[in-house]
């Protein structure tokens, strides 16, 4: 049983049970799976410390088997400790930690699919940095994850989160619309300003597509992450000062349900269209 399947009445429903919007859905949540609020707060704290885990355990020798993927991650992480960066600290260790995290999927680490495997790396690349830079506690970044839960459910429900069916968008911009709410609320933002970052974090990605080289889930798919998670902070901040999507978010993933559906069959994650019909991409085409 899906709870929620717009955003309107996601957010409708928690005004009027007077509650905060992230208890909302983890009261969902534990009627979905017949479970105790307590047990769920245990279940989504595990998601937060494998995400930490693995960003933790990433080594930047390590790489996928097809040798395209690997060492970003720290190439970035350094070049942030040298200083007089473009971005400033903050957003160079997202960029870090979104490149770290696909790369850890590439090379079969133990990751959290957020909403997807191909997707890893948009939730932690902005949740682990802000608990650095903002001394955020566990109990703060866990309610941040029901958060995402929420409008990821709504995604899921109203539009899709399979690259197959959807495109990338559906991938890394239902990744970024989950994080955007996320971050809103760990600044203290309204429900409404966590609806309008989640429908600004879909439209900056909307028509978005799935090409990996060789089907694999590396090349661009690593890189898309960083965009995700650059999205997510930008999309936040905007609804943070106030700025309001002009298209209302549900209408928004109804649009991107219908952009999903036009797109080629050869931009949908198999491999055939875009940067993997390249000519470096069909080096890496499988052979008959």
């Amino acid at each position: 049983m899906i709870d929620f399947t717009s955003i309107h009445q996601m957010l409708e429903d928690s005004r009027q049970a007077d509650l905060p919007l992230w208890k909302n859905i983890q009261l969902s949540d534990c009627h979905r799976q017949d479970i105790t609020p307590e047990v769920s707060w245990t279940k989504m704290a595990a998601m937060l410390e494998a995400m930490t885990q693995a960003d933790e355990s990433y080594q930047e020798g390590d790489r996928s088997h097809s040798g395209l993927v690997g060492g970003d991650g720290g190439r970035m992480a350094a070049y942030g400790q040298g200083g007089n960066t473009l971005c400033g600290p903050l957003l160079t260790d997202v960029i870090a930690g979104a490149l770290r995290m696909g790369e850890c999927n590439a090379c079969m680490k133990r990751i959290v699919a957020a909403p997807t495997a191909g997707a890893c790396g948009v939730l932690p690349a902005v949740l682990l940095p802000y608990r650095r830079h903002f001394q955020a506690g566990e109990e703060a970044l866990v309610q941040a994850l029901y958060v995402a839960s929420g409008f990821g459910m709504v995604i899921a429900a109203r539009a899709s989160i399979s690259g197959a069916e959807g495109g990338c968008q559906a991938e890394i911009g239902s990744a970024a619309a989950m994080a955007a709410p996320a971050l809103v609320h760990l600044q203290g933002g309204t429900p409404e300003q966590m609806a309008d970052a989640c429908a600004m974090a879909v439209k900056n990605l909307l028509g978005l597509v799935c090409d990996p080289v060789g089907g694999l889930v590396e090349v661009p798919c690593v890189k898309r992450n960083v965009i995700g998670a650059m999205d997510a902070m930008s999309a936040a901040q905007m609804a943070l000062a106030g700025i309001r999507s002009r298209v209302p978010p549900d209408q928004v993933l109804d649009a991107m349900a219908e952009v999903g559906r036009s797109l080629p069959h050869t931009l949908r994650e198999t491999g055939k269209g875009g940067l993997a019909a390249t000519p470096f991409g069909m080096e890496y085409a499988p052979k008959d």
